[in-house]
């Protein structure tokens, strides 16, 4: 069979068929951050929005549904149902902490430097237990989200870290591109979230 030949299920082989593949890769990550950035107008929504686009993912790299952008728009209603007092409270949590690293940033005094370190650290928390909490949402909604995100989240070092690395990285190594920070910004933390899950769950059973 010649290189980029169509194989007999309907597949294509070769280096035509990698190049698609690497091009999937972008384009239905980048597909449900659309579907993110729409449900994320309604601020308060985007934790629900997130779970929403786990949710997609999940279903893209298991059953190789490509509906990524429909996918989390579908998976939303009920990610918002289960999650929406979380979300009411997180968002004050996280307006409250950024206005807190604001105006400490701002203060000459000794003192505040400490206190900049520890809001910035509690920052990290719940930017990693988030998308956690994201991560277990998607893959089972009708699962115990909180602990099962807890046990994700804190539960390694090594995967704590992954997941915090994932969020400070995927905005700046998506920055070449136009809108990457915006669609592959929040996807791509997801992404990596799904596969530690996969992996923790294989070492577990």
């Amino acid at each position: 069979m010649r290189t980029g030949q169509v194989d007999g299920r309907g597949g294509t082989r070769g280096w035509e068929g990698v190049v698609l593949r690497c091009l999937e890769f972008v384009a239905y990550p980048a597909l449900a951050g659309l579907a993110f950035c729409l449900l994320c107008l309604g601020v308060v929504t985007w934790l629900p929005a997130l779970a929403a686009v786990a949710s997609a993912l999940q279903r893209w790299r298991r059953d190789d549904d490509s509906r990524c952008f429909t996918g989390t728009l579908a998976a939303f209603p009920g990610q918002w149902r289960a999650l929406w007092r979380h979300a009411l409270v997180s968002t004050a949590v996280l307006a409250a902490v950024v206005v807190a690293i604001g105006f400490l940033a701002g203060r000459p005094e000794p003192a505040a430097i400490p206190l900049l370190a520890v809001q910035a650290g509690g920052l990290a928390a719940f930017a990693v237990y988030h998308l956690a909490l994201a991560v277990v949402s998607g893959d089972d909604p009708g699962g115990p989200a909180r602990r099962r995100a807890l046990v994700l989240a804190f539960g390694s070092g090594r995967r704590g870290l992954a997941l915090l690395a994932a969020v400070v990285l995927a905005p700046l190594l998506t920055l070449p591109l136009a809108v990457g920070p915006l669609l592959l910004g929040p996807t791509l933390p997801v992404l990596c979230g799904l596969l530690l899950l996969d992996r923790a769950r294989a070492t577990t059973s």
